[in-house]
């Protein structure tokens, strides 16, 4: 029997050099032509390789700057966040001392009849008009004056205009009102110890007929048992 036929490179062939140049599969242009697509291909590999690598090197830039701008916005919400708690804390310490000083006053007010007048004046105001004339604000400087660095007092402002209902009620506000701001940016009293009243074209204390005049009434009335517990 024949010995069975070798199915290797040489096919047989003593691997020798002579062998090896006449091989038929030794050649330049054959082994081209083999490694030829096996080289494509591992050029198309090394440009998919590329390709993949800038698209995550794109992707990661992307989520970088995506994650640096949502810590900044999360940042600024943070900061907005805190400043708006920061308003809600003054606005409520505000509104504790307005409560406070509503009470007081309150308080006051409900104690009238421990109060009596020791200064009063009367500022007079042309039809129409609600600025202080000169001699309006001498007489305010001369009743406000006294009461710098003093407690236990009110200021009382009634207002009385001509005219008819709402109308008059209106005029009389708007013309105390002028006497509050005098008096709170002048000379600094506290608006808490200021009780305005806008009485309209209604009778003062002792008259009989309803007021023709435009006219300011501002009063202080001290509370002496304060002022004595206090010495």
């Amino acid at each position: 029997m024949p010995s069975p036929r070798p199915k290797d490179f040489w096919d047989g062939d003593d691997p020798n050099l002579v062998n090896l140049v006449t091989h038929p599969f030794a050649n330049k242009k054959y082994v081209q032509r083999q490694v030829g697509p096996i080289r494509d291909r591992i050029n198309e590999l090394e440009q998919l390789t590329s390709e993949n690598s800038r698209a995550i090197k794109d992707v990661d830039t992307r989520a970088t700057q995506g994650i640096q701008l949502a810590s900044e916005k999360t940042s600024l919400a943070d900061q907005h966040a805190g400043d708006a708690v920061n308003k809600a804390q003054l606005a409520q310490t505000a509104a504790n001392q307005a409560s406070t000083h509503v009470t007081t006053t309150e308080q006051m007010v409900g104690n009238l009849e421990q109060y009596k007048g020791t200064a009063q004046t009367e500022i007079r105001f042309r039809p129409g008009q609600t600025a202080l004339s000169k001699s309006a604000k001498d007489a305010l400087d001369g009743m406000a004056a006294p009461l710098k660095d003093q407690r236990s007092y009110i200021v009382e402002v009634r207002g009385f205009a001509p005219g008819q209902g709402q109308a008059a009620i209106s005029n009389s506000r708007k013309m105390a009102d002028s006497v509050v701001r005098y008096l709170v940016l002048t000379h600094n009293i506290p608006v808490y110890r200021i009780y305005v009243m806008s009485m309209g074209n209604a009778a003062a204390n002792g008259e009989a007929k309803r007021t023709n005049t435009s006219r300011v009434e501002v009063s202080v009335l001290k509370n002496d048992m304060i002022t004595s517990a206090q010495r």
